[in-house]
């Protein structure tokens, strides 16, 4: 046994001795061009081609990875004995895919090819633009010589069609907001995302159904006109401008447009946008199908119409709306251009995607510049009005269920009678319904109640509005109709005094 050891320590010294030789003859640079050479020379004799897809392209992310990961996932194509598992933060479905370093076989029209997901450890470094991610992902395709030509041509686009349709149908909608300052995640992103879920619908959406039909076929022609944007030589993206007052459900039109397309929703929030540039950097990580939101945008930024004589915008910009007691020095910092915000809408950096909707909201469309609401930038203006008679019925179907052949036909019919009177938005009409929505009967005496005391209310406040103008149209007559007998009176009282001053000077003259 003991000249077994010492036999294999001979050895161990004899190999020590060799690889210092050999790190001393064969510098690291001969031996990287000598292992080179070998992998052509072995490469010429295969029968495969390798392609490499990383996570990260420079600085950006990788699309096709994106896509070769979801599509992966999908059932139909895996065939993988390991998985890994994945739900996200408040996720409704698990998504699998490959695990680290694990390989599976797939078929494309009678043609087999093979993915590797390889992870390794990303190097450390002394400086970086952004931070990257600790591990370093991507995705290895082997095919064979003779199907390069299929698999780099129709294989990739199958891919990428089927990854978007699969992120369509399975994958949660996301709600997008822009990060503090503008700072970026370890993926490099500036948006921050959440899953999205909200339950607004068409169908449930408190609004004049005809006006509802245009809308939802003006959102279908948008999103099947691809070929029409292409020759006609325009970007692919719609704006719209949702304007009224509080409560009319203009949150509720934007979440039911992105549920009824299958989009995402990027919150844009432009107190936390200091420059043009970052407002462009934002635009530019938004992706495809997906909704840019500005609620409130007269409240947000100071845009006022430049229009108006006492507007603050005649330099053709716009300040940040400073929050209370904060410092006005360092809230000029925060200052974008009305050229930028135009810019950003319909410029060239508009078109840096595909398939976009712009959705701005205000409740006070005349203090907008109207460079902003010309077409091309808000292409349909969309008035969101107090609650209206259909409006009425399809909340009252909602909340308590009635239909047109309820036994309170004749209740429905005195609610119609007052809710143009009343001026009502659906939010406050919908409070009512929840506050007693296990009577159906007692919620719709409430709401008549409701709407019968809003009505004389406005009745009150109109007609005092009106004797109020009248008043002030008879004052306006009166001191219309005085001042012509205050100039008559005056020169009466003039000619008086020339004719005694006339009598004064004929008197002096008899005496002398």
């Amino acid at each position: 046994m003991k000249e077994i050891w010492t036999t294999m320590a001979s050895i161990m010294g004899v190999w020590a001795f060799c690889q210092s030789l050999l790190q001393t003859v064969f510098p690291p640079e001969l031996r990287f061009a000598s292992f080179k050479l070998f992998h052509h020379f072995f490469s010429f004799f295969s029968s495969c081609y390798y392609y490499d897809i990383t996570e990260i392209d420079g600085v950006n992310t990788n699309e096709l990875y994106n896509a070769v990961q979801l599509y992966l996932s999908s059932s139909a194509s895996i065939s993988g004995t390991r998985l890994s598992l994945t739900r996200g933060l408040n996720s409704s479905s698990i998504t699998y895919g490959l695990s680290n370093n694990d390989r599976l076989i797939d078929s494309y029209k009678g043609v087999t090819v093979e993915w590797e997901h390889i992870v390794t450890q990303r190097q450390a470094q002394n400086f970086s633009w952004r931070p990257l991610p600790e591990e370093k992902r991507g995705f290895t395709l082997r095919v064979r010589k003779k199907s390069k030509q299929m698999v780099l041509g129709s294989y990739l686009d199958y891919v990428m069609e089927k990854a978007n349709d699969l992120r369509r149908r399975n994958q949660d909608r996301l709600l997008y907001t822009n990060s503090r300052g503008g700072s970026l995640d370890s993926r490099g992103h500036p948006w921050e995302s959440v899953p999205f879920k909200h339950p607004s619908t068409f169908d449930t959406l408190a609004m004049d159904p005809v006006r509802k039909s245009e809308i939802m076929a003006d959102l279908l022609e948008f999103a099947s006109g691809e070929s029409f944007y292409q020759k006609t030589g325009r970007a692919w993206k719609r704006g719209y401008l949702l304007y009224g007052p509080p409560g009319t459900g203009k949150s509720s039109m934007i979440a039911a447009m992105a549920n009824f397309l299958g989009y995402d929703i990027y919150d844009l929030e432009l107190t936390e946008v200091n420059t043009n540039s970052e407002l462009r950097k934002l635009l530019m990580k938004t992706t495809s199908k997906s909704i840019i939101v500005i609620e409130d945008i007269d409240c947000s930024i100071n845009l006022a119409n430049r229009n108006n004589a006492d507007g603050g915008c005649r330099k053709n910009s716009f300040a940040i709306a400073s929050p209370p007691g904060s410092n006005v020095a360092e809230a000029g910092a925060n200052t974008i251009t009305l050229s930028g915000l135009l810019n950003f809408t319909d410029g060239l950096w508009s078109c840096c995607g595909s398939e976009r909707i712009f959705v701005f909201t205000t409740n006070h469309i005349d203090k907008l510049d109207p460079a902003l609401l010309r077409s091309g930038r808000m292409d349909m203006h969309i008035h969101m009005s107090y609650c209206s008679s259909p409006a009425l019925k399809i909340l009252l179907k909602n909340y308590l269920g009635t239909e047109e052949n309820d036994p309170e036909k004749e209740m429905l019919e005195e609610l119609e009678g007052v809710i143009e009177e009343a001026e009502m938005t659906p939010a406050d009409i919908s409070e009512v319904l929840i506050k007693y929505r296990r009577s159906r009967r007692r919620a719709m005496e409430e709401l008549l109640v409701t709407l019968k005391e809003k009505a004389e209310k406005n009745k009150r406040v109109e007609s005092k509005k009106k004797n109020g103008d009248e008043v002030e149209e008879e004052e306006q007559e009166k001191r219309a109709l005085d001042s012509p007998l205050e100039d008559g009176e005056f020169k009466e009282n003039c000619s008086k005094s020339e004719g005694e001053d006339e009598d004064e000077d004929e008197a002096d003259q008899k005496m002398h």
